[in-house]
């Protein structure tokens, strides 16, 4: 999860074949008060993620599915913007150990990553 000017806010590491849905509960959970607006791809499309956004007040902007049969609408200019995240990801993979995954275990694996993305935050200012 990123935030508005692209700077890695939460960061959840799953399983190797797990898909990004598993831990959108986990990111969603804590997210700051001032939030007002998510933007996903479609892979986080289903009524779960969409219902407990809308309780929260914050409005959702995710592409629906092929396969759903009643599309609800999303902001497509908003959508674009999306771009930063897939910009925080190539960043962070610009660190070869983050890139690679050499780390036997998530817990030296994660703190590489939050290394990186301090030096990735502090030279982007």
């Amino acid at each position: 999860m990123c935030d508005a000017r692209g700077h890695l806010v939460r960061l959840y590491l799953t399983t190797g074949q797990a898909g990004d849905f598993k831990g959108a509960d986990v990111l969603l959970a804590d997210l700051p008060d001032e939030t007002e607006k998510i933007i996903g791809e479609g892979g986080y499309d289903s009524d779960h993620i969409r219902l407990s956004l809308a309780q929260c007040n914050i409005t959702a902007c995710i592409p629906p599915k092929k396969s759903r049969k009643a599309k609800p609408p999303y902001d497509w200019h908003l959508y674009k913007k999306r771009h930063l995240i897939e910009n925080m990801f190539a960043k962070l993979k610009g660190w070869r150990r983050t890139a690679t995954r050499y780390d036997r275990y998530a817990h030296t694996f994660m703190s590489a990553i939050h290394i990186a993305a301090t030096f990735i935050f502090y030279l982007n200012e």
